[in-house]
């Protein structure tokens, strides 16, 4: 079974995976509110729900046997970090390289880039000007660190905690789609 929440043509899923969870909750916040619903038990501790109409930036969390609210540890992301809701994300993409193959692995120049550190805004964002600069001097792949969500601002990314979020401070997964 897939875990976490994700948007469908008639709103959002959630699946998560709370094996000794007697009770779990969702609470879901966007422009028309703030509501909680309940996840019904499925198969070896899977717990979940679909929330018709619901779309991307609402803010939800989970509850389990009426304990404090919390992120969904397999959140996409977390614009609040990593304390605060998770929030439902459109992952549509827009190929416009769709015949690019790669470059060989014999030929890869790769350039370690840091996010937090190669600029001094440090985001996606403010890396793509620069990625002429790359080119210019020979790097043909990058390798992008941290990705994952972590605490704070920046982070050397050992210490991620969210591992299928994109980074808050850095753009999320809007800015890394950019």
């Amino acid at each position: 079974m897939s875990i976490g929440a994700r948007l469908t043509d008639q709103g959002a899923t959630f699946s998560l995976w709370a094996p000794c969870a007697e009770r779990v909750e969702v609470c879901c916040r966007n422009d028309a509110g703030q509501w909680t619903e309940a996840l019904a038990p499925q198969t070896e501790g899977y717990w979940g729900h679909a929330i018709p109409g619901l779309t991307a930036g609402t803010r939800y969390m989970y509850r389990l046997d009426g304990g404090p609210w919390r992120p969904d540890p397999a959140s996409h992301f977390q614009p609040e970090g990593v304390h605060g809701p998770s929030a439902l994300v459109d992952h549509g993409f827009d190929w416009r390289d769709k015949v690019w193959r790669g470059v060989p692995m014999e030929e890869m120049i790769i350039y370690e880039l840091h996010t937090g550190t190669f600029t001094p805004e440090g985001s996606f964002d403010a890396v793509i000007p620069r990625l002429d600069d790359l080119r210019e001097l020979g790097v043909n792949a990058i390798e992008l660190m941290p990705v994952a969500q972590f605490p704070g601002r920046r982070n050397w990314g050992y210490d991620g905690v969210d591992l299928f979020a994109v980074q808050n401070s850095y753009g999320g997964p809007q800015g890394l789609k950019r």
